[in-house]
């Protein structure tokens, strides 16, 4: 417990460059986007080549960015006590738009594999409120997602 105030401290509270601050963000969201690629437990063939794609395309990273973010978020992710700790970044920094683009990215991973599991949904819905989207914006962003297939 105390070591994860301590390095909640280290990390907030001491001035970062405006490449940690995004880093920190990067990470944030490609947290949230594993959030929703594991939530049913198994990552689909479709959901694995989905994600690195739309990493790419929601946080404008190269390839090579993009691996090793997902391992440096996979480490974030298990550590996290809460998904407050993402979406509180997430929001003091991204634009409405940006926050929709992040979910509508969620969205996608979640029917990559054809069907949509309840705990996908639940996840995603439980991040889109964190994240102050209203109820009508979730539902045009599932939407389309699923015209995206």
């Amino acid at each position: 417990m105390i070591a994860k105030l301590k390095q909640y401290l280290t990390t907030h509270l001491h001035a970062q460059t405006p490449e940690e601050k995004q880093r920190n963000l990067d990470l944030a969201a490609a947290s949230m986007l594993l959030e929703v690629a594991y939530a049913d437990d198994a990552l689909s063939a479709k959901e694995a080549t989905l994600l690195p794609n739309v990493m790419q395309q929601t946080l404008g990273l190269s390839a090579e960015e993009v691996s090793d973010l997902i391992a440096e978020a996979k480490g974030r992710q298990q550590q996290a006590t809460s998904l407050y700790e993402f979406t509180n970044e997430i929001n003091d920094a991204f634009t409405l738009e940006q926050k929709q683009k992040l979910v509508l990215a969620m969205w996608q991973l979640a029917y990559a594999d054809g069907k949509l599991c309840q705990y996908e949904d639940q996840i995603i819905r439980r991040m889109a409120d964190l994240l102050y989207l209203k109820h009508s914006e979730l539902i045009q962003l599932r939407n389309r997602a699923m015209s995206m297939d």
